[in-house]
């Protein structure tokens, strides 16, 4: 059984023309915050006022005129078309994030569609191919007329095709401009007004923060990588185009089925499994880390409340996870007894970043991440043992 459809989502599905523009009886539908105010606003309008579209769930069940029973009982008509799960646009859905969200999204029900040019090879999705509700797309999301197709009839957006990290970005910078903030300004224009988006960013675009004091969703962005700047920039024009919700992630962890070594805690957990040693430059620098399952957790999160998240930005992380890099070798040979790690006295980490970051806002909104990265390290630690070829990377 999937989970009830955000209310302001199933208002949305009649509310799709048809009522009168700037009525002040009919809140937009990213302020109904409850089926009840969604009703009360559909009692307000005359019978002429009430559109047909997105009622089909009513006439399959065999209801000939919706609009009249909306009319009549909207509170009971709502839960209806509210129990029809949505549909939902995933862009890079067969990468590292993509592998566990879109299952995820399949098991609360929903129907998910993927664009992918599958360039990793797409075996991480394979298991959903058995679910009718899975709907592999093979294209480039830079292409308008591939991107247009896929965006029919879609609830939802979750674009996460990107060319992530800073290496990956420096590699191609073409491609990283073209895919990060490019293919996102495309989305927008193609995108209809009742599409929502959420999209996930990096507090990567935070920089270097100032020392000791936590980033909130106000502190100034000050990307120093064309990874964050692009970033940084497609979230703003996100949130300019209104109806979306941005997820600025922290330092993403935990084993997939399209599996990253690159990422700061896989890539040090591996070496201390394979090599049971790592040198460390700039190890005071500090960052905020996540599971990668509590991510998908987190977009599910945005959907089941996106009437009062909507049009905000949120830090995504562990609150008690802002470490730096010694610290995060230490609870790795909590685990792993004899893994050494050292401190080079020369040298130094192209990644400047070094920030302490607050998660306080997303919190406030009822959002608990539910993996330590005591679990996710002792995940990797197995998963390591299985893992032993070092080809699972953003760089080709």
């Amino acid at each position: 059984m999937h989970g009830p459809v955000p209310y302001c989502i199933a208002f949305r599905r009649w509310n799709l023309s048809g009522v009168p523009s700037g009525d002040a009886r009919v809140p937009p539908f990213g302020q109904v915050r409850s089926l009840r105010q969604a009703a009360g606003s559909i009692q307000a309008l005359s019978p002429a006022q009430l559109p047909l579209p997105g009622l089909a769930p009513l006439h399959m069940m065999g209801r000939p005129r919706p609009h009249a029973e909306i009319a009549r009982e909207p509170e009971r008509a709502l839960r209806r078309i509210a129990a029809v799960p949505l549909q939902i646009l995933v862009t890079g859905g067969a990468g590292y994030l993509g592998c566990v969200l879109v299952p995820h999204l399949l098991q609360q029900g929903h129907e998910v569609y993927v664009l992918d040019k599958f360039l990793y090879g797409g075996s991480g999705l394979l298991e959903c191919c058995a679910d009718p509700r899975f709907h592999p797309i093979r294209g480039d999301c830079r292409e308008e007329s591939v991107l247009q197709q896929a965006l029919a009839g879609c609830d939802v957006i979750i674009p996460l095709a990107a060319i992530v990290g800073a290496p990956a970005c420096d590699a191609d910078p073409f491609a990283a401009r073209s895919t990060n903030l490019d293919a996102i300004r495309l989305l927008l224009r193609l995108r209809g007004r009742s599409q929502s988006i959420i999209f996930p960013t990096t507090n990567s675009g935070y920089g270097i923060g100032e020392q000791g004091k936590y980033c909130t969703e106000t502190t100034p962005l000050r990307p120093i990588s064309l990874y964050g700047r692009t970033k940084v920039d497609a979230e703003q024009a996100v949130l300019d185009a209104g109806n979306a919700v941005t997820l600025r992630l922290a330092t993403v962890f935990g084993m997939s089925p399209r599996m990253r070594l690159d990422l700061l805690v896989n890539d040090f957990v591996y070496r201390a499994v394979t090599d049971r040693a790592v040198t460390v430059f700039e190890g005071h620098a500090k960052r905020n880390y996540i599971h990668v399952r509590d991510v998908a957790r987190a977009f599910v999160h945005v959907m089941e409340n996106f009437s009062r998240m909507n049009g905000e930005p949120y830090n995504v992380g562990l609150s008690d996870a802002n470490l730096s890099k010694l610290e995060l070798c230490a609870a790795i040979q909590r685990k792993l007894p004899r893994f050494v790690y050292l401190e080079a006295p020369v040298g130094e980490d192209p990644d400047k970043r070094d920030y302490i970051v607050s998660n306080a806002k997303i919190e406030a909104t009822g959002f608990r991440p539910r993996y330590s990265l005591e679990m996710g390290i002792e995940e990797l630690i197995k998963g390591y043992t299985i893992l032993r070829r070092h080809q699972y990377s953003n760089l080709n």
